[in-house]
């Protein structure tokens, strides 16, 4: 086998245990076809570069992706399913019959709707224990947007962030670090985070409720609320937990940012809750160290 993708990993590891990674490579993929030795090669290699930006499962970088990654999932599934129910509530409340309204439906727009029902298909799918069944189809939905983006961003508005972020995203998620399972209790907790940051908008979109507009504030207080409520659950300082919620925090970012008309300075505001809330919870620590 090429030392190649041994060649990868860190030079302090690779000098102490790089020739056995290579023997106990060599062995595993003696008798195998080309095909499932490229395959072995490169998982090899996906691990290797892992470990030397530090997403390895025991490097700071590699928890931190790891508790980032279902919350990526969970703020991804908020803002497509705010985008299904906008035009569910369009379709219900527009006198045009409901043949009409999906025939004035656009070939790139109906995609779109479809990429949006699969970020929060595979969410779900994801969070409930099929992690890699979920994140693929995330991925591919959110992929399905970049590549639609083209077609729908002059009427939409916002240039290229968008796709910029849904690519950001797609990177956190894969980011976390394949080996390390999911913990059940931070994907319940995205879960609930998912559903209270999406409700009540679209409570508030039925126009039954007396406010014209959050400018995208309420998920990202409830995203900073799941941080402080995992800081104070685990007794840490906060600065972990609300680093993760900070990357997991472009989409509603994106969001804000076209709920508040393009206008950069609200979403500029409402960016410094999580560091608000980092502030609380090392406050919240501080409290209960000197007690």
């Amino acid at each position: 086998m090429s030392r190649g993708p041994v060649r990868l990993y860190p030079a302090g590891y690779r000098a102490v245990h790089g020739a056995e990674i290579a023997e106990t490579h060599r062995e595993l993929t003696a008798g195998l076809s080309r095909a499932a030795r490229l395959r072995a090669d490169a998982d090899l290699a996906a691990h290797a570069l892992r470990m030397r930006l530090g997403l390895d499962p025991a490097a700071p970088g590699g928890r931190l992706f790891a508790l980032a990654a279902p919350f990526a999932l969970a703020t991804a599934a908020v803002v497509a399913g705010l985008e299904l129910t906008g035009w569910y509530r369009t379709l219900v409340l527009s006198p045009t019959t409901l043949r009409a309204m999906v025939a004035g439906t656009g070939a790139a727009w109906g995609l779109y709707l479809l990429c949006s029902l699969l970020v929060c298909v595979g969410a779900i799918v994801a969070l409930t224990g099929r992690w890699v069944a979920g994140v693929a189809a995330v991925t591919g939905g959110l992929l399905g947007t970049v590549a639609l983006w083209p077609a729908l961003g002059p009427a939409r508005g916002g240039g290229a962030l968008v796709p910029v972020l849904a690519l950001l995203t797609v990177a956190v998620v894969l980011a976390r670090p394949p080996d390390r399972r999911a913990d059940p209790e931070v994907c319940a907790a995205a879960g609930v985070m998912a559903a209270v940051g999406w409700f009540p908008l679209v409570a508030v979109g039925t126009g039954e409720f007396a406010v014209s507009t959050d400018y995208g504030a309420w998920p990202l207080l409830v995203l900073a609320a799941s941080g402080i409520v995992l800081a104070v659950r685990r007794r840490s300082r906060g600065l972990y937990e609300l680093g993760a919620m900070a990357v997991a925090s472009p989409p509603l970012i994106g969001r804000a940012y076209a709920d508040a008309w393009l206008d950069a300075w609200p979403v500029v505001l409402l960016s410094l809750v999580l560091p608000l809330g980092a502030a609380f919870t090392v406050g919240v620590w501080w409290v209960r160290r000197g007690s």
